[in-house]
């Protein structure tokens, strides 16, 4: 996780993402780092490992708290850096995160940057563009400015994935800015906007797709996917079995036949993040970089 240290709405993402606002700077803040704080410590009273790397503070850089958008760790230890739209969002891209992850006992064997992408104007934004099946080795990715094809199967084919793309429709009617807005997978379990996906065919394809892995389909609504249902992450702790991230907003807004779902496959731990939702446009999935770097 990347603390921030200039969060606020930044107007280069306004246009792509109906879930973001715009608000006053400053106020905002200090709130966000209030959140950012009350994440970390949810997470470890769940017994989740958390290693945080500090924002700097120049070039001032809004939505440096959503990392995996940039930055991908494999298990193979690769470190993968991606071609993001918003051109003040790629000074997020830095070698001291690297570094830092080395100090903290992980090993980064190579770097491979797919940000060269940008020069063509086409983007592949990290596991928001990309939810990824790391078993069967899948990219399920829905396509938008966000997330172009010709990146995607440059990733799917250097890192040894199948791309599974489709189109999905946010409550702008515009295609959903991130993949993981709308979907979310984990052991035993997928969480899936599917009303979200326009045609038949495709919306038909991505429900085979999940259920033939095994796992139970956990499906949302439009407005739930609002509320960032479809944004969750199941984390592996250091011991004993996943949790299931999300936000308190999220929560609230599932069924408890949902939640009773979840609750089969981890413990939740649900966190407070109004502000960064509301102003970043992204919820707690989206400020967490998985790390499964060898030590």
């Amino acid at each position: 996780m990347v603390r921030p240290f200039a969060f606020g709405s930044n107007p280069e993402t306004l246009a792509t993402n109906a879930f973001q606002r715009v608000g006053e700077a400053p106020a905002i803040a200090l709130q966000a780092g209030h959140e950012f704080d009350g994440v970390v410590a949810r997470l470890e009273r769940a017994g989740v490992r958390v290693v945080v790397a500090e924002d700097d503070p120049e070039p001032p850089k809004p939505d440096s708290v959503f990392p995996n958008n940039w930055l991908f760790l494999a298990h193979d230890g690769t470190a993968w850096l991606f071609p993001m739209l918003s051109a003040c969002r790629r000074a997020e891209r830095r070698m001291a995160i690297l570094d830092h992850l080395a100090e903290c006992g992980f090993q980064v064997s190579r770097v491979m940057d797919l940000s060269h992408w940008e020069q063509q104007g086409l983007f592949l934004e990290g596991t928001g563009s990309m939810v990824l099946d790391h078993v069967h080795r899948v990219a399920y990715a829905a396509l938008s400015p966000r997330t172009r094809h010709r990146p995607l199967m440059d990733f799917a084919a250097r890192a040894g994935y199948h791309a599974h793309a489709f189109t999905a429709l946010g409550p702008d009617g515009e295609p959903v800015y991130h993949t993981n807005v709308m979907m979310s997978l984990g052991p035993g379990f997928a969480v899936a906007c599917l009303a979200a996906v326009a045609d038949e065919a495709e919306r038909l394809t991505l429900r085979q797709s999940l259920e033939a892995a095994g796992r139970e389909l956990i499906e949302i609504d439009p407005g739930q996917m609002a509320a960032f249902a479809g944004n969750l992450l199941a984390i592996w702790r250091e011991q004993g079995g996943p949790v299931i991230g999300l936000s308190e907003t999220a929560l609230a807004s599932l069924t408890p036949a949902q939640v009773r779902s979840l609750e089969r496959h981890g413990e939740i731990a649900a966190c407070a993040i109004p502000t960064l939702e509301a102003y970043g446009g992204g919820s707690l999935r989206c400020m967490l970089a998985e790390v499964f770097l060898p030590r």
